[in-house]
């Protein structure tokens, strides 16, 4: 999806056969982009200095682990993780979610 050439996004149709984890960005928007992960089991502790992360639950559910809990997500929800905050996602079963996230965001892995 470009902006040159704006064009409806699927989600179904986009994520549709894909399993394991897959993590890739739909669109630009101004400096910020709009990414689609697919993806079972747990991500890496981690950390953006210089970006808020907003994560959509689209399809499944989503754990977020934070130093202070654990934020759980359904299909239609959201959750902001603030520029610098410690997290890592899990899902117990295949899960589609978008991220909303600076284009140049830094990520340090924690582990």
């Amino acid at each position: 999806m470009t902006s040159e050439t704006p064009q409806p996004v699927d989600f179904a149709a986009v994520t549709s056969g894909l399993d394991g984890h897959h993590n890739f960005v739909l669109a630009g928007v101004n400096d910020h982009c709009l990414r689609i992960a697919v993806f079972e089991g747990t991500y890496r502790w981690h950390r953006h200095p210089g970006s808020d992360e907003l994560f959509v639950v689209v399809e499944g559910r989503l754990e977020i682990d934070l130093d202070e809990g654990t934020v759980v997500l359904g299909p239609g929800q959201a959750y902001l993780v603030a520029a610098g905050v410690r997290h890592r996602s899990r899902a117990t079963m295949r899960t589609v979610n978008l991220c909303f996230e600076r284009e140049d965001a830094q990520t340090i892995f924690d582990d």
